[in-house]
């Protein structure tokens, strides 16, 4: 087993190796701090899948949350909203939604004082509504007037680190209630419930204006470490500064997915990883033996979901631009499920394995895929039969080929994973 963690490690390095001396080092250099960033997510993933059996399927919405929560933080502060009558407004917002939130847990007791059947059901729904519409109505001022005024919220201007850590908080604060909801479902029913819940957190991120931007984007987002025109400033070329900012930035990268590698191998060899997998394989079984099933399942759900929001936050701060329109589910969602299926579910090093290796082919599959349709295009030229129309579009369609061929190859020759779940027996 160990020759087998040393070959595929080593393998993956000589990847790397080949993949700088090809495509230079700026580009393996940005490459492996994406790759990375998705191996984190990986990692959250497998806290959910890999330790729990959790089919989420909702990891683009945590993506997103970790994107927001890094934007808010860490960019600079917008003077005409704090100067605007708008913090008084969203202060309002946040007493109604408060009111609200009031009246609807008395609702919810109204038993108390003898109102029971239908007659608290219809108390519950009106306190809903009553709730909507108090809210509703100093949201909507508020949101129109920060937009005429000043635009949107805009950021904290606080350090970007602590923006990677509200990402997380973020994400996981949200990922406990989209557990809430939906962990009583089992199997597919929860994969659809996590892709509704998904699309609704995409919609209301890309809509709420006055406090993401939307569509119209956020930028630049402030990095951690300096960045490549700090290099220049300091006298650096420019092919210069974008290696060492961008090792700079790996290197904060690869100890951020160091620590939390640490953390869960340390967790998922400890009784609360054998609790977790005693779960996972028979809920039943161990619900019989005292264990609070869906609870531990939620803390599950909510410390992937934390992986998965400070993943996402280191993305956004790398490329420096919040887009909400640019999450698609092809590359946020399905390419991390098959990262884990390929590395390895249940085994962290097979998530990191995987997240690493699936980003390296999913990126290079593009530009291999355009040398070799720009060959044959010549090729067939020469022989009379005509240019290959659309090389460019047709390159990009590879990787889902590509992506597909490779977790067909594995699924084949590796059902359980690169790097499968190492389970000890003790007689």
């Amino acid at each position: 087993m160990t020759m087998r963690y040393v070959g595929l490690f080593s393998g993956l390095f000589l990847l790397i190796v080949g993949v700088g001396l090809f495509m230079g080092s700026p580009f393996t250099v940005r490459l492996m701090v994406e790759a990375f960033a998705f191996a984190l997510i990986a990692m959250g993933l497998n806290i959910q899948w890999g330790f729990g059996g959790l089919f989420n399927f909702g990891i683009l919405g945590m993506l997103m949350l970790g994107g927001f929560g890094v934007t808010f933080i860490s960019y600079p502060v917008n003077e005409a909203f704090w100067v605007s009558n708008g913090p008084a407004m969203l202060g309002l917002t946040l007493l109604a939604a408060v009111a609200g939130a009031a009246m609807i847990i008395l609702a919810h007791n109204v038993q108390r004082v003898g109102i029971t059947g239908k007659w608290r059901g219809m108390v519950i729904v009106l306190a809903w509504f009553v709730a909507y519409i108090l809210f509703r109505s100093q949201m909507d001022p508020a949101a129109s007037y920060i937009i005429s005024q000043s635009g949107w919220v805009g950021g904290l201007g606080l350090p970007v680190l602590l923006g990677w850590a509200f990402g997380g908080l973020l994400a996981a604060g949200i990922g406990f209630f989209v557990g809430k909801v939906s962990l009583g479902l089992r199997t597919d029913y929860l994969a659809i419930a996590t892709i509704g819940i998904a699309e609704i957190l995409r919609a209301v991120i890309k809509n709420v204006e006055w406090l993401t931007r939307g569509t119209l984007t956020v930028s630049p987002i402030p990095w951690p470490v300096p960045n490549p025109q700090t290099f220049q400033s300091w006298g650096y070329d420019p092919a210069s500064s974008f290696i060492y900012a961008r090792l700079g930035f790996l290197l904060v990268v690869v100890g951020v997915v160091v620590v939390a590698l640490f953390l869960i191998h340390r967790a998922y060899n400890g009784p609360w990883g054998r609790m977790m997998r005693a779960i996972r394989d028979n809920h039943v079984a161990a619900g019989s033996m005292g264990k609070d099933v869906t609870r531990r399942q939620l803390e599950l759900f909510v410390f992937g979901s934390a992986l998965m929001g400070i993943g996402g936050a280191i993305l956004v701060s790398f490329v420096g631009i919040y887009d909400p329109s640019s999450y698609q589910p092809i590359h946020h969602t399905f390419v991390i499920w098959v990262m884990l299926i390929v590395g390895g579910a249940g085994n962290n090093f097979g998530a990191l394995l995987g997240g690493l290796l699936i980003y390296i082919v999913w990126m290079l599959s593009e530009p291999l895929a355009q040398a070799l349709f720009q060959t044959l295009s010549n090729f067939s030229s020469d022989m009379g039969w005509g240019a290959i129309p659309d090389i460019s579009s047709r390159s990009v369609q590879m990787r889902v080929f590509v992506l597909g061929l490779v977790i067909t190859v594995a699924l084949r020759f590796a059902p359980k994973g690169l790097l499968p779940e190492f389970v000890r027996r003790h007689d």
